[in-house]
């Protein structure tokens, strides 16, 4: 049997597998919509969509821009999971159900009369304004069809919609389309915006260079192709940003299926129709900047969806000379196909490459562990001494034009400590390799950084600078661009630091925004957590959270409170000098009173916000 031919075997016999797995899973018909059954829904989101940060795991039922449309449990159960918050899912439902699988409703605007008492009760029992419970198996039984709630737009909703998933017994989220919603239709197949070709090792050129090559595919009537035919050395991949849509809706979704096939059949599957929740923000790992799907095998990457699961499954490379035809499948959960045909040739390394136009000086770029050197062309030479250790070592530039050279240092081979490049020396400023997977720390003498076994997406070339004031510090770690799986820990020292510590912390810095870090002073260290590389500064919030008044009377407390830095941490009211349960929204910055009993409110009033900073502000009044 030829290769290819077995390779061709090896991944239908793994997508047959994997389709049964999924199939035993899924009972068509077992739920029922959770909005308007046997109506004809919209969608505002879908699962595999690609959102900031992770996949969006369920799907979004849109509610007209309108709150309070009831919400139907979607199969008989019990209420394995209840919670009241303003951030995330919001007031959100979880129930199990007698085949093992939970089905989630999120945002919603309140639980129907039973289980809203039921968490008023334990809310002021606890004397918390936010509460999350798991009530005993059939304490809170439900029917399918029962109204368990009202959609609304609390959390972390962007508008009021539903957010509706189905999970598995292991607590996974499995793309809800699968079950047959026939209230939602579509027809349309998915949309191809961009392809991009790029190079997995430094030996890998996309026509010529070390560099993505990213390409606006142009449609044929039937399809799409790439409008240019691209040559291609060493091991590259694919990488896609698309989209579909569903029948009678402008917004644009997400799909779960992409397909290769070359002349020869099937090379690869890549199927997101399952979520692990453990590895959910391995989707930074999985995607480009959030925009682009990666179809080839990463070594670290913990998903699962490509079949064959292989170490150089979605690797492409071919000979020089050997031309070869692909066809990428984008398939959506209903079985609409979009195809983009392209072409790829194979040709040997070239030396002497057009790279546009030549930076004034030299540029870095850091692509993995390769460091990648731009210069413009010089009478002095082109020879580069990269000094690592006591050694040093000479290399000519990878490509050149007549105006620039590029040099391709592996970073895996040593660490440079400076290149000189005969025009100037470069200081590539990385301190040292953190591998993946492993608990390890780096220190100097004013940073120590702690990695855990679970905070690296991929090795890390570390690159952290120490630069301000011992009023106004900053620390560089790496850039924004790059991206944590979970938080290092750090601890930073700051000589003759002057602010107050009481009130200073460390803050995430991206672009114009300032995200709160938090923090311990030990001496002059400060030690607190982060799951971002990029800017961090100390600053000092001194100031109170605001509060304005709203309604106080004898039915009702309302507030509206603000803070300018650090964020609202907790809050709390009495009336009379009991304890008064309060209700947030942060996207309105409101706060009101929910009553455990009839009794009107009367006495004196007290509001006390505090920020995370730990400034209190307070408001005292009196209903008579």
């Amino acid at each position: 049997m030829k290769l290819s031919k077995l390779i061709y075997t090896i991944v239908i016999l793994g997508l047959i597998s994997y389709s049964k797995l999924i199939a035993q899973e899924v009972e068509k018909g077992y739920f029922k919509n959770p909005i308007r059954p046997g109506t004809r829904n919209y969608l505002s989101g879908n699962f595999a969509e690609l959102r900031p940060n992770h996949f969006h795991t369920g799907l979004d039922f849109k509610t007209g821009g309108q709150e309070g449309m009831p919400i139907l449990a979607a199969a008989d159960g019990w209420v394995h999971r209840i919670k009241i918050t303003s951030f995330g899912y919001g007031n959100v439902i979880y129930i199990k159900h007698p085949n093992g699988m939970f089905t989630l409703y999120g945002h919603l605007r309140n639980f129907n009369q039973e289980l809203s008492e039921y968490m008023r009760k334990k809310m002021y029992e606890a004397k918390v304004n936010e509460l999350e419970i798991y009530p005993e198996p059939g304490e809170l039984p439900v029917k399918q069809g029962q109204r368990i709630a009202d959609s609304g737009n609390t959390g972390g909703s962007g508008g009021p919609h539903l957010h509706f998933e189905i999970r598995d017994s292991l607590d996974r989220a499995i793309d809800p389309l699968l079950f047959d919603f026939p209230e939602i239709l579509d027809s349309t197949p998915p949309v191809a915006q961009s392809i991009a070709i790029v190079p997995l090792n430094i030996d890998s050129r996309v026509n010529g260079k070390f560099a993505r090559l990213e390409i606006a595919p142009v449609s044929t009537g039937s399809g799409y192709r790439l409008p240019e035919e691209i040559k291609i050395t060493g091991k590259v991949g694919i990488e896609v940003q698309s989209y579909d849509q569903l029948d009678g809706a402008s917004n644009r979704n997400g799909f779960p299926t992409f397909e290769l096939e070359d002349e020869q059949g099937m090379v690869f599957n890549l199927t997101v129709d399952k979520v692990d929740f453990n590895f959910s923000r391995q989707f930074l790992q999985h995607t480009y900047q959030n925009r682009y799907t990666r179809l080839y095998y990463q070594k670290n990457l913990k998903f699962e969806f490509l079949t064959p699961l292989a170490e150089n499954s979605g690797h492409l490379e071919l000979d020089p000379g050997i031309k070869k035809n692909y066809k990428l499948k984008l398939i959506d959960a209903y079985g609409n196909v979009q195809a983009v045909n392209f072409t790829l040739t194979g040709q040997d390394l070239e030396r002497k490459v057009n790279d546009g136009n030549a930076p004034a000086k030299a540029s870095l770029e850091y692509i993995n562990n390769i460091l990648k050197i731009k210069a413009p062309t010089s009478p002095k030479g082109a020879l580069a001494k990269f000094y690592v250790g006591a050694n040093a070592f000479e290399m000519l530039p990878a490509y050149e034009d007549a105006s620039s050279r590029t040099y391709l240092w592996d970073m895996n081979f040593g660490i440079p400590e400076e290149i000189d490049i005969c025009t100037e020396v470069v200081l590539p400023g990385i301190n040292t390799l953190i591998p993946a997977g492993k608990e390890i720390s780096y220190a100097d003498a004013n940073v120590q950084i702690n990695f855990r076994q679970e905070t690296l997406l991929d090795d890390l070339f570390l690159r952290v600078s120490d630069t301000g004031s011992a009023s106004e510090p900053k620390l560089m770690v790496n850039s924004r661009r790059e991206h944590l799986w979970n938080a290092m820990n750090i601890l930073w020292k700051v000589p003759g630091f002057s602010g107050n510590k009481d009130r200073s912390h460390a803050y995430y810095i991206s672009g114009g925004s300032k995200s709160f870090l938090g923090g311990t002073w030990k001496g002059d260290t400060l030690d607190f957590g982060s799951r971002y590389l990029g800017e961090i500064s100390i600053l000092q919030d001194n100031s109170k959270p605001s509060i304005k008044v709203v309604r106080v009377n004898s039915g009702e407390l309302r507030f509206v409170i603000r803070d300018d830095l650090s964020g609202i941490d907790h809050y709390e009211a009495y009336v009379n000098g009991q304890w008064v349960l309060m209700r947030y929204e942060h996207k309105q910055s409101a706060i009101w009173s929910e009553k455990l009993t009839s009794e009107p409110f009367k006495g004196e009033v007290l509001l006390k916000v505090t920020d995370k900073a730990g400034n209190t502000a307070e408001w005292k009044g009196t209903i008579g």
